[in-house]
């Protein structure tokens, strides 16, 4: 290691031991409101980057402008799953000091493990080709670049990212959450550009509606993009040892510091995806192009429409969501591989392997956005495998101890593994019959 690299590591280590000191004054009650929390920011905005990674673009795109306002509930139940979800993950963690693929391999069956752990690493590589694709379509359709040399590009852009990693856990943290505050940013400026309906986003996003095949389909494919498995995997991984509790008492101060986290970073992940539908509402379908199906017709729509600084501006988003989703789908499947089976790969294999389909894909000359749609259909149909575990390891009172889910929070768990198993049984009959 050379001594510039020596001392950047020094650096970053001092700085994470005064993001623990800041914790522990908070957990102590020596400092209150935002400057208790702050310590605390982190692991719920890299989870929330998968929440709103170029998947979601496809599927929201597709559905606002096929339907317009109509399927908003949709993004607003599956971010209400999420936040549920997430909360149990990071929960996890904080109450075992392991995260849930290292929690099944040590109390399930070892078939059971090895085959979760095969169907979630298929998940993953279907979640990382979507946002490989998302970025290198964002770097063709912003700056030109060949679709072929932007995967590469992309894939080079996130292995660097990645190596903050060596410097602790507080340098990644903040670029992966400036990233997800850049996004909300750019939809906020969409937003404003686009004028949307307000009455309008108001009643669709309580008031349910499902009109035919298609549009159940594509709720599918906006749950399958929003409440993401490999999010799941993660946050238990990234709370476990974070700020280590030393009793009880300390175990619920964390988990309400990391609720709160929870509610700010998927507060803005559900803003950003209901700014995509309903820009796409207000955009194409209110104008009559309710067949915009792929996100370069989007971009080159939005420019007569709304003129080339919004449709820069989307680009831009596009671009930011898929290089920092990429980073925090490698950082899952490290975690997928190491919990379930015990140990890693080099991360610039991981980085080099994932990136294979993608350069396939783009190689063969395929629908970008078609393919998005159905990577987040799949994984929609594998989500049900992490969530049942979730319900069921942390409704167990001899590993959750004081942080063992409320009775009404399994209920609730359960109903929306309910629900995405039905919704996934129909899809599976109406592809097959």
């Amino acid at each position: 290691m050379s001594p510039l690299n020596s001392i950047a590591v020094k650096r970053a280590r001092t700085a994470e031991l005064k993001t623990v000191s800041a914790a522990r004054d908070a957990i102590n009650g020596k400092v209150k409101g935002i400057r208790a929390l702050i310590p605390f920011l982190g692991p719920a905005f890299i989870a929330s980057i998968a929440y709103i990674d170029p998947g979601n673009f496809a599927t929201n795109i597709q559905t606002g402008a096929r339907f317009g306002y109509k399927m908003l509930w949709v993004i607003v139940l599956a971010n209400l799953m999420a936040l549920l979800l997430q909360n149990m993950s990071a929960k996890l963690g904080i109450a075992t000091g392991r995260n849930l693929p290292e929690v099944c391999r040590e109390f399930m069956p070892k078939w059971l493990t090895m085959t979760m752990w095969i169907v979630s690493e298929l998940a993953a590589m279907a979640t990382d080709l979507a946002e490989f694709l998302g970025a290198t379509l964002a770097l063709n359709l912003l700056l030109g670049i060949p679709m072929l040399y932007a995967t590469i590009i992309t894939g080079i852009v996130t292995y660097l990212i990645l190596m903050l990693e060596k410097y602790g856990f507080r340098p990644l943290e903040k670029f992966i959450a400036a990233f997800a505050v850049l996004i909300g940013l750019c939809y906020l400026v969409e937003t404003l550009l686009s004028q949307p309906n307000f009455s309008q986003i108001a009643y669709h996003s309580v008031v349910p509606w499902l009109g035919n095949n298609e549009s159940i389909m594509l709720a599918v494919g906006v749950i399958g993009a929003t409440v993401m498995l490999h999010a799941i995997y993660l946050h238990s991984s990234l709370t476990q040892g974070r700020i280590v509790p030393r009793n009880d008492s300390e175990k619920i101060k964390i988990q309400r510091f990391s609720s709160k986290e929870i509610l700010i970073a998927m507060t803005l992940a559900g803003f950003v995806n209901l700014a995509m539908m309903y820009m796409a509402a207000s955009v194409f379908n209110a104008s009559g192009n309710s067949q915009i199906v792929d996100i370069s017709s989007a971009y080159h729509t939005l420019t007569p429409l709304l003129g080339s600084a919004a449709a820069s501006v989307f680009l831009i988003s596009l671009l930011a969501s898929g290089i920092s989703s990429s980073v925090v789908g490698t950082m899952a499947g490290q975690v997928i591989m190491q919990g379930f089976v015990g140990f890693t790969i080099p991360l610039w294999i991981r980085r080099l392997v994932t990136m294979v389909p993608t350069v396939v894909i783009v190689a063969m000359g395929v629908n970008p956005t078609l393919t998005l749609v159905i990577s987040q259909v799949i994984l929609s149909v594998v989500l049900p495998f992490p969530v049942i575990a979730l319900i069921y390891f942390t409704q167990k009172k001899d590993l959750m101890g004081v942080l063992t889910n409320k009775k009404r929070t399994t209920i609730l768990a359960s109903a929306f593994a309910t629900l995405i198993l039905g919704l996934n049984i129909w899809l599976i009959t109406q592809t097959v019959f």
